[in-house]
């Protein structure tokens, strides 16, 4: 709902310069209007924050671990480039092997598998989000 409302927001500058002649008027129609969208941003910013630290202060371990747990997976692999990256000066062909058995173990997962971590990853995120809408519209 905010990517048309943005787009709108967008749009009303030029239209202001067709029907405003007043250059004056039509500057402070302007500075108006960039007000209202930076408050809408700011609030649309609260709002999401608001609901990431909702969701980090859950009593409910496996809400308030979830996406940590799955980043310190995602930062470990990353992290695992330096000494990869440390051991390709000394033993290329031992650093591609390496990448090579990993990039295997990564293929031998079956597009299936992958498919159903998608479909599962995508049903907790809308749910997540539902669940984070109806709390915020309750307050």
């Amino acid at each position: 709902m905010a990517f048309p409302i943005s787009a709108a927001l967008g749009l009303i500058p030029t239209i202001l310069d067709k029907i405003i002649p007043d250059p004056a008027q039509k500057a402070a129609a302007t500075l108006k209007l960039l007000e209202l969208q930076q408050s809408g941003d700011l609030k649309e910013l609260e709002t999401q924050m608001s609901a990431i630290v909702m969701e980090a202060k859950s009593a409910d371990p496996w809400t308030s671990r979830a996406r940590p747990s799955f980043l310190y997976v995602v930062y470990i692999i990353i992290l695992m480039a330096l000494p990869m990256g440390v051991l390709s000066a000394f033993s290329q062909e031992t650093a591609t092997a390496i990448a090579e058995g990993f990039k295997a173990w990564l293929a031998a997962i079956p597009s299936e598998m992958w498919s159903l971590f998608g479909i599962g990853y995508l049903g907790y995120v809308t749910g997540r989000s539902y669940d984070k809408k109806k709390i915020l519209e309750a307050k």
